[in-house]
């Protein structure tokens, strides 16, 4: 079992950029997935982008356009989520999760372990 901690949320205006932080712990930290979801209250989570400890190999949606950044540290087993032009219908609930064993990243399935999850809201 891995344990996820995120930070870095933030209010933000419009326009505005933010790094999300989400640090793993336990021993398979090193050898995850680990991938970035947000939600809107009352919908569902939707996948934004994700990338393996290992060997940095990352995944994107589709639908991030460029404004979404996956980074790591490995030294702390850690991945930094970059937002940047963020918008007022952006989701405002960034959670965190791993995963070591599944076909696709992009599906919130194959992750067992979540963070608590952090907030950017975005003002207009």
């Amino acid at each position: 079992q891995v344990q996820l901690v995120e930070s870095g949320g933030r209010l933000v205006q419009a326009g505005g950029s933010v790094t999300l932080s989400c640090a793993a712990s336990g021993h398979s930290a090193s050898r995850v997935v680990m991938g970035w979801f947000r939600q809107t209250p009352g919908r569902e989570r939707e996948f934004v982008a994700a990338l393996r400890v290992s060997d940095g190999n990352k995944y994107y949606a589709d639908s991030v356009n460029g404004r979404f950044t996956i980074s790591r540290d490995n030294a702390n087993y850690t991945v930094y989520l970059q937002i940047n032009n963020l918008k007022a219908e952006d989701p405002p609930v960034y959670s965190c999760a791993a995963g070591l064993k599944g076909r696709d990243p992009r599906i919130k399935s194959f992750y067992p372990s979540w963070g608590k999850g952090t907030q950017v809201p975005v003002s207009s």
